[in-house]
């Protein structure tokens, strides 16, 4: 793993910057405070402190070595007590001896040199407790970034998978109908029985060639449902009167794929389906107050029997609102006497065209 600081560049220039101002700092308050002459003053912060500084940038290696090495928490304090001694030490001695032979023949400096060792290692442990501080924060943050990332990753394959296992039970429900169905005109008729065949491979090829962001436009979608539909009038004939009151703004808007088709077969199962007289199902669409509403009803009788089934239809649906949108507010079903309506919205800002 590289080094944070070379890592990231503002990190290296602000690291460049800070030991900088300490260089500048140090370089004044030698001149200024202790009568340090200016050259000498310069070479004293330079020597010290950009040496820690290299010291400093490469105890990154330490800190990794210990990582790997997976020790106890008193023998990590025993191992860093140990490299801060020896990097103190080795950092004074260097300089201590690098000025002594440069400036050894200044009897007022070479006196503050040795004057001075004490704060010398006090500041080499600040120096040396910082940079460890900074590493492991470093590591802490990097490793807290890469959980969430791992999380979030692990979410979305949930996500997907949960979409993909809602969205594979609509085919086996409708397949099962439509089956049904060809088998019966087999024998009764079969130029239908082929003719149904045809569209149910036209109707699936469609509900396969999504993409991955499950999206759709609203136009796409009606023109499956008109594929769907065109299936089940062979089945109904003129009882069922499809009616789409769909704008050329609305057309356009994008929504999940295959969320409609579970409520136009509702309304059949629920509508058509009880009815020997022609029913009416009928799409609509409106943008207002930021939302793309889509309603569909159709007529039905409160008083006939229900046909059987296991109900995925409106659940599926507000399963898969709610892990798409995170909310569970978008979907609505109305029972009136003799109209039976399910309420769709969906936010524009996730409806917008592309």
């Amino acid at each position: 793993m590289l080094n944070p600081i070379s890592k990231h560049r503002s990190y290296l220039l602000s690291f460049l910057m800070v030991w900088t101002v300490i260089f500048g700092i140090h370089t004044i308050i030698l001149n200024f405070f202790y009568d340090i002459p200016g050259t000498i003053s310069l070479a004293d912060s330079a020597l010290f402190n950009f040496l820690f500084a290299i010291i400093g940038y490469n105890l990154w290696f330490v800190i990794r070595f210990n990582l790997r090495e997976k020790q106890k928490t008193f023998d990590l304090i025993i191992s860093h007590l140990i490299t801060g001694l020896v990097v103190i030490v080795i950092w004074i001695l260097i300089n201590y001896f690098l000025l002594r032979g440069l400036y050894g023949d200044d009897k007022s400096y070479l006196q503050f040199l040795n004057d001075s060792l004490p704060w010398r290692v006090i500041s080499g442990i600040f120096f040396y407790m910082f940079f460890i501080m900074f590493y492991y924060v470093m590591l802490y943050y990097e490793d807290l970034q890469e959980k969430l990332k791992v999380e979030s990753d692990l979410q979305n394959l949930v996500k997907e998978a949960e979409l993909t296992a809602l969205k594979s039970q609509i085919n086996p429900h409708f397949l099962f109908n439509s089956l049904n169905s060809i088998s019966s005109l087999t024998i009764t008729n079969p130029d239908k029985a082929q003719e149904m065949v045809i569209k149910l491979s036209d109707f699936l090829r469609y509900s396969l060639s999504h993409d991955k962001n499950e999206q759709t436009s609203l136009a796409a979608e009606i023109d499956n449902l008109n594929r769907y539909l065109d299936i089940e009038k062979v089945r109904f004939g003129k009882r069922l009167n499809f009616v789409s009151e769909v704008s050329d703004k609305c057309s356009k808007m994008r929504i999940p794929n295959m969320i409609l088709q579970p409520l136009i077969e509702n309304s059949i199962k629920h509508g058509v389906y009880n009815s020997s007289e022609e029913v009416l199902v009928k799409l609509k669409c409106g943008i207002q107050k930021g939302y793309v509403f889509i309603e569909i009803s159709n007529d039905y009788d409160p008083e006939a029997v229900k046909k059987a089934g296991n109900g995925i239809g409106l659940s599926n649906i507000k399963k898969r609102l709610q892990l798409i949108y995170q909310r569970q507010d978008l979907l609505e079903t109305i029972a009136e006497k003799l109209t039976f309506t399910a309420k769709l919205k969906f936010p524009i800002d996730h409806a917008a065209t592309k």
